[in-house]
């Protein structure tokens, strides 16, 4: 079945979806979500998977782009969470998105502020993160092991560090994302490649057992889904409409520096925060030129924003952390935006930071809630999601097969096409070719207006938030957004409406 997502596919399935009954209705189309309407159509059952606003409109584009062996857990004796972290990272590797997901070195700096001590505790976390890789058979040849640097080794991979003091630095390798929210798209579509009706711009306004009312959001009609079971997986919205769900949210911020802030820079860089025992700033250089620097993680209370924002404590904290490893301070002006995510962490005593990120599968009244989780799980989470619903509905359905489905774009790149486009479409990237090279105007980060074309033919893409914020990062810089927009309208206004 054709794998596109565009207006025109929503329009149709939008009319079908209202006059059927589905076996599995998902609500929520983020990494789970999604994870789960490929789960339940790829074992055969029917499946409609809505969305309020847009595919990965929420926590899964703010992570840190980190897919990674759960290292931080097994500090924590939280072994199981670990040894599943790795499993995924080695199956999104070798397996379903080898063109999404890579391996990435991460240097540990040796400052004054590191002991010998706690740098030889760093050191037998990494290896004990080896094992684990290891014992989840991820070849060494697609995540190399750890190593202890000289300090002239740590400058050539990091030259920004400051010289005065610097021991060397601690190697490890882990698995980054490109894309977070190319990734959801890419498993949306797969989904829909499976037959699974993915529908954006569809608010839930009731779940029951048997379904949800729903308001096209944009038109405005209301209508009804009916299904034989819902999976509520709309994370740390879970509980507006699964009140029994108890959350405890946290903020996790990121500031995007300007491109040339950190010249130089190679491989990401971990660097303790003060005063904690197991935290870690990341900061990450992207293939655009910019910075990403993060991760805060700051308790969330009250009500659940559409779009969190970072704070201007995250943007000092982080700023903090950063300059206390560089031999060039970098200042607020070299900030070019930031932005935030919410962790839908389940409720627990103590701190948000040391909540587990074990996830849970809640079942009443045939509604099935995933919730709590990581990126790097969401396939587990999806499968344990749709084991349960297919017990809860009755249905009859095959096992999982997720393990082995490569997503869209993961078979052969072909040859001859730019490496730009080979890493941003993977096995599609000649038919992207065709687009970019008929409209090459730039828009941004070096993509064209063909790349947009691309988003709204195939990739799901309504409007310029769309455009702009998720098919693109070109959004995270404010500058950038608004250069962007007269190309972006100009794009789909040669498309005809459905």
């Amino acid at each position: 079945m054709d794998d596109s997502l565009n207006a025109a596919r929503r329009s149709r399935e939008l009319r079908a979806v209202a006059e059927e009954r589905v076996d599995v209705l998902v609500v929520g189309i983020g990494a789970t979500g999604a994870g789960a309407a490929l789960d339940a159509a790829s074992r055969g059952l029917s499946v409609a998977a809505i969305d309020a606003h847009d595919l990965a409109f929420g926590t899964s584009r703010w992570s840190s782009k980190m897919v990674h062996g759960g290292l931080r857990y097994l500090a924590k004796g939280q072994v199981g969470v670990a040894y599943e972290s790795a499993v995924e990272r080695g199956i999104l590797l070798r397996r379903t998105a080898p063109h999404l997901v890579r391996a990435h070195p991460y240097v540990l700096p040796l400052t004054p502020a590191v002991s010998r001590r706690q740098a030889a505790l760093i050191m037998s976390g990494y290896r004990l993160g080896d094992g684990l890789r290891a014992a989840a058979r991820t070849p060494r040849r697609l995540l190399p092991g750890p190593a202890r640097l000289n300090a002239a080794r740590a400058h050539t991979l990091a030259p920004v560090l400051r010289e005065e003091g610097l021991r060397g630095a601690l190697l490890s390798w882990d698995g980054r994302l490109l894309d977070d929210a190319r990734l959801v798209v890419a498993i949306a579509r797969t989904a829909a490649g499976h037959g699974a009706r993915v529908l954006t711009r569809c608010r839930a306004l009731r779940l029951t057992g048997h379904g949800a009312e729903v308001r096209d959001e944009l038109t405005g009609e209301e209508f009804t889904i009916r299904a034989k079971v819902v999976i509520n997986a709309t994370g740390v919205w879970a509980g507006t409409l699964y009140p029994q769900v108890k959350l405890r949210p946290s903020r996790g911020a990121h500031l995007v520096l300007e491109p040339g802030t950190l010249p130089g820079l190679i491989a990401g860089m971990h660097v303790p925060i003060p005063g904690e025992s197991n935290r870690f700033a990341l900061i990450l250089p992207q293939q655009d030129g910019r910075i990403y620097v993060g991760l805060t993680d700051e308790p969330v209370d009250g009500p659940v924003p559409d779009v969190p924002e970072a704070t201007d404590e995250d943007v000092r904290t982080l700023l903090e952390v950063l300059n206390g490893v560089l031999e060039s301070p970098v200042t607020k002006e070299a900030v070019a935006g930031a932005y935030a995510g919410l962790r839908p962490l389940l409720a627990a005593d103590g701190r948000t930071a040391d909540l587990s990120r074990e996830h849970a599968v809640l079942t009443e009244g045939g509604i099935v809630t995933v919730v709590g989780g990581k990126l790097t799980t969401y396939r587990r989470m999806a499968q344990d999601a749709v084991d349960r619903a297919v017990s809860e509905g009755k249905l009859r359905a095959g096992r999982c097969r997720t393990r082995k489905i490569p997503l869209v774009g993961a078979g052969p790149r072909p040859s001859g096409v730019p490496q730009r486009l080979a890493e941003r479409y993977g096995s599609e990237a000649a038919a992207a070719l065709e687009l970019v090279e008929s409209h090459p105007a730039e828009v941004g980060l070096g993509l064209t207006e063909g790349d947009l074309l691309w988003s709204v033919l195939h990739e799901g893409a309504l409007d310029e938030g769309d455009l702009l914020d998720r098919r693109t990062r070109i959004g995270l810089v404010k500058r950038d957004r608004e250069r962007a927009l007269p190309a972006t309208r100009d794009v789909l206004d040669q498309i005809p409406h459905a």
